[in-house]
Parts: structure tokens; sequence; C-alpha cells
């Protein structure tokens, strides 16, 4: 059948495909409330093939709503919780003696799955830590010099905590570069809790998805779909020109002591091209940068100490910078 194409300009089996995406929010909504915009943040991460970091106080369900969207999207997901006695091997997988072949064979380890939750990332030593990196970066594990490829689609969706720093190992800025976006998970309104609450009283029970009505929506052909429209999606020079304008603005911002890399940039660009796919455009105008900056580009840059004792923020400081380059017309 040939594909058709609607007036936004995306074909019949990718509008399909985005369609199926949407679903998701209706689905995840079954067992989280109101967390719309962190769910929109790991779509956008899933099309553009990158890992986001889950900033949140406990009790936010993060851990709920990664459960919930490998469920949505029938994929695997494992989780690790991440403690300073936590060995690279036991997220790697390790090479184990079978004393019946007298040879070593490799076990996989959590790492080899569609969605990694690696619960309180910063509570494990950089040693650890590092060992995701490989993963992420390549899309694959090196144990004892044999390479093993990860399965595909692969996210990693780390949490950490932002309040009990002690005992913590925060994350190097070379890691924190590896993650495509940090979404900031916020408690919920009033409405939310008393629906939340609610819920609970009705039997919910956060173990058992299943029970709660979460069905597949969307799987893995539907994201192979959308990416190839994604990466058809059009950018014009003057929209690849303003990205590079708000990055460099960083890097001179009397604020910052560390600016936005290249790879930010590039990174700016491909989440603003996935969401307006996602919000039914062909072609990336700049609302879409300007809704995608905060989560691309807040754990890329580091504060000057007496901007932090003030109270400027990394958000605030993009925020400025946005309201200050010139939006292209």
């Amino acid at each position: 059948m040939d594909p058709t194409t609607d007036n936004a300009g995306i074909t019949g089996d990718a509008g399909k495909a985005r369609a199926s995406l949407e679903a998701l929010r209706a689905e995840i909504a079954k067992a989280v409330v109101g967390q719309d915009p962190a769910v929109t943040g790991l779509v956008v991460a899933l099309l553009c093939r990158g890992h986001v970091l889950l900033e949140g106080v406990p009790g936010v369900a993060k851990t709920l709503l990664v459960r919930a969207l490998a469920s949505a999207l029938e994929l695997q997901t494992k989780r690790v919780q991440f403690t300073p006695d936590l060995m690279p091997s036991d997220v790697t997988g390790s090479l184990v003696y079978d004393a019946r072949t007298a040879e070593f064979s490799f076990q996989p380890g959590p790492v080899f799955t569609n969605l990694l939750l690696a619960d309180e990332i910063n509570r494990t030593p950089p040693k650890t830590q590092s060992s995701l990196l490989e993963a992420m970066e390549e899309r694959q594990v090196t144990v004892d010099g044999t390479p093993r490829p990860l399965p595909d689609p692969f996210l990693v969706a780390a949490t950490q905590n932002p309040v009990e720093y002690e005992g913590t190992y925060p994350l190097p800025e070379a890691q924190l570069d590896r993650f495509l976006l940090k979404l900031t998970i916020p408690l919920p309104s009033r409405q939310d809790e008393i629906d939340v609450l609610t819920r609970h009283a009705e039997g919910f029970n956060p173990r058992d998805l299943h029970a709660a009505g979460v069905r597949p929506v969307a799987g893995p052909a539907d994201l192979e779909a959308a990416r190839a429209a994604v990466a058809k999606t059009a950018i014009s020079p003057e929209i690849t020109a303003y990205v590079v304008d708000i990055c460099r603005a960083t890097r001179e911002s009397p604020s910052l002591t560390l600016g936005v890399s290249p790879r930010g940039a590039t990174a700016l660009l491909a989440t603003s091209r996935a969401w307006a796919w996602l919000t039914g455009r062909d072609y990336v105008i700049p609302d879409d940068v300007k809704a995608l900056a905060l989560p691309t580009l807040r754990h890329r840059v580091q504060l000057r100490p007496e901007a932090e004792m003030e109270g400027v923020t990394a958000d605030s400081v993009i925020n400025a910078i946005l309201a200050h380059v010139p939006v292209p017309r």
C-alpha cells in the first residue's frame, strides 16, 4: 500500500506511528498521574536514541513512570539499585566458569534490556558509574575484549535525588553530557495528589500494571517508523544558526563557568526535530527549540559558585539567554 500524506506532510506509516506514540500518554496516565512532560521527554529520547536523567524527590513515581512506559511500548525493562558497593560487573555482566564444560561463559548483566532504570545513580562510586559510559555511547558492552551489542531500542533512565547529598558521588561532566535530557519530576499538584490517593483507596497496586489496565499501544516497529520520519523533518539554515547562537551564548554568560559544547548543540537540534514531528509538523520552528532548550541544556552548563550563592539556577540562565538571543523570522 502506498503511504498517503496528511495536511502536516507526514506519511501514512509515520502518521500511524505518531498516533500510537500519542496514545502513550493516555495509557501511562492509567498508572501515573500528571507527569505528561516527563512522558513526552522519554518519548523524545527514544526517538533520538538518547538517554534521560530523572531528578525528583523520593515518592514522585519515577520508577513507576519507566515501568509504565515499558509496558505501553511492549519493551523489556530492568532496574538496578545503585549502591556504594555495586560493582561494574553487576551492571554489565561477567564471565562465569562452567565446571561441566571447563570453560568460561558470559552471563549478561541487567544492562542487556530495552529500558534500563538506573535508580539513584549518584549513590555508586565513579568506577561503577563509568561502566555505563560504553553502553550509553556505543550501544555495546565489552567484556574480556569481546564487544557485545545491546538490544535496540536501548535507553538508560537514571534517577537521582536532589536532596540527601551525603554519601553520594556527583556525576562527572563527561557522563552528564551523555544524557540527552535532564527531566525534573515535580511534586504533584493538590488535585493530582488527591487523584493518586483516590486510586490507591480503590485498590490500585503500582506493582501490577496489568491490573491497572496498562496495555501495549505501540512497539519497536512504531519507534523505527517514527525515527525514520523524524530524520526527514526539515531544518532551515536559520534554525540551525539559532541553535548555535543559543549554545554560544551559554559559553559567554558571566554566570557560568562551563557552557554548552557542540555535542549539546547537536542534541538540541535533534530533540527540537523530534518535538516538531510529535506536534504534527515536518519542519522545525523556533518554538520547538525553545520548548526543548531547558531539558536538553540544563545539565550541560556549570554555574559559578558566586552565582549559585545568589540563587541563580541553570534554568534561569538558559531562560534569560532564550529571551535575549534574536529569534529567526
